[in-house]
């Protein structure tokens, strides 16, 4: 595992001016050359290390150039000598090892050059398909959506081989109990499981809309409903953390877009860690473990699909809940023009939640979940991203704020 507190260094290596030096040694080997560069996404995960993604224009031996996408990661790799890997060692001796490649020459994903490349693709699902990519984060999971020629959709999603097997029983599962989750069309031993396309609208619709307090009790009785229905045999699955209990690493990695807000953040964390051992989770029962409104999908009032499900099992339900409200609460940081009338659903939402749960638990998870979305602020296309990254800080505090005034007024009793 990388050390937490050397990546901030291992940002500034990747991101900065001497990530030039990075990529044209991982190109040497082949004689190519380096012309431009630039960052196109970053991905931090704390105390596991920073990958990073770059469009890069590079020269070959014979003259001719050409736009690549390249990645270099810190993150220690199950398979460091796969096909197109280059180490790049430190200069001088200190420093992080730095493994690089060209897209789709994923080491941990094998199944991503398929998933890819619509001729390969369209010979494995025995029928001719588009392939667009909707996301990537290196060396962890892809998703492409696949266009047939009747217009119809699918998604494959590429993970590692090791865990593919299991997300896909997690569907299975889902559905066998009745819950409206995308089906498995396949699930291939590489890593690539392809699943149906969700029905609905996303939740972020009606957000954006907004709603008059009946409606938004309404949508959340539809949203709790849906937690109640998670099939108890999820509890035999693995746990995944909870994003608050990772409160730490998290605020190491705020620190490392905020540097100047390092001690906010890692108060931010303490005071969450705190809260959370005085206060009562609940019940451990299943839960979907990242529940927020961009994996809901709706039709009308109802809940029509439940996506991203890589992380359901066990687990506590106050923990789903401030995930949801965590998320809404930095919509309008986000896009403050899409969200004008997010605030009165997110207080609904909130006290209905707390007629569920412990408040005190609730709004300290929701801290260490909004905590954990203060990194993702981060943008590379150039466009302003500080102010949303400090007014999630900012939000974190708050709710951190709102618990330790719930659990004063206990005390006082």
């Amino acid at each position: 595992m990388s050390n937490a507190r050397q990546e901030p260094e291992e940002v500034a290596l990747l991101t900065g001016p001497r990530a030039a030096s990075v990529l044209a040694a991982a190109l040497a080997p082949t004689h190519q050359q380096l012309l431009s560069w630039e960052v196109h996404s970053v991905h931090h995960r704390p105390g596991a290390g920073v990958s990073v993604g770059y469009t890069a224009v590079v020269a070959s031996p014979n003259g001719s150039s050409s736009t690549e996408y390249l990645c270099a990661t810190t993150a220690r790799l199950s398979n460091p000598q796969a096909v197109g890997v280059n180490r790049v060692a430190p200069t001088g001796g200190d420093g992080p090892t730095v493994h690089v490649w060209r897209h789709p020459a994923d080491p941990e994903l094998p199944a991503l050059t398929v998933a890819c490349t619509p001729s390969l693709l369209s010979r494995r699902l025995g029928s001719p398909v588009k392939a667009t990519m909707v996301a990537y984060r290196p060396t962890r999971r892809a998703v492409v959506r696949v266009t047939y020629r009747d217009g119809s959709t699918s998604y494959a999603k590429v993970l590692r081989p090791a865990v593919s097997a299991a997300f896909a029983q997690r569907h299975r599962m889902l559905r066998a109990a009745g819950v409206p989750a995308p089906e498995v069309l396949r699930d291939d031993p590489d890593g690539l499981v392809l699943l149906s396309a969700g029905q609905g609208v996303a939740l972020s619709g009606l957000l954006s809309r907004g709603m008059d307090a009946a409606q938004a009790e309404r949508v959340f009785s539809s949203l709790t409903a849906l937690l109640d229905s998670l099939p108890q045999s999820a509890l035999t699955l693995e746990r995944h953390p909870a994003w608050s209990e990772r409160a730490r690493h998290y605020a190491h990695a705020a620190a490392t877009v905020l540097p100047e807000h390092a001690a906010r953040a890692r108060a931010v964390a303490e005071g969450v860690e705190q809260l959370m051992a005085a206060s009562d989770p609940g019940p451990v029962v299943p839960v979907h473990g990242d529940f927020y409104e961009a994996n809901v999908l709706m039709e009308g009032e109802g809940v029509a699909s439940l996506l991203d499900v890589d992380s359901l099992g066990p687990g506590h339900r106050v923990d789903d809940l401030a995930c949801l409200l965590g998320h809404v609460s930095v919509l309008d940081h986000l896009a403050p023009a899409s969200y004008p009338h997010l605030r009165p659903v997110l207080e609904t939402w909130a006290r209905l939640a707390e007629a569920q749960v412990d408040p005190v638990a609730l709004r300290a998870r929701c801290a260490g979940v909004v905590l954990s979305l203060v990194a993702g602020a981060r943008r590379d296309d150039g466009g302003p991203w500080r102010p949303d990254a400090e007014g999630r800080l900012a939000r974190a505090e708050l709710w951190l704020a709102q618990a330790r005034e719930i659990q004063a007024r206990r005390g006082a009793h």
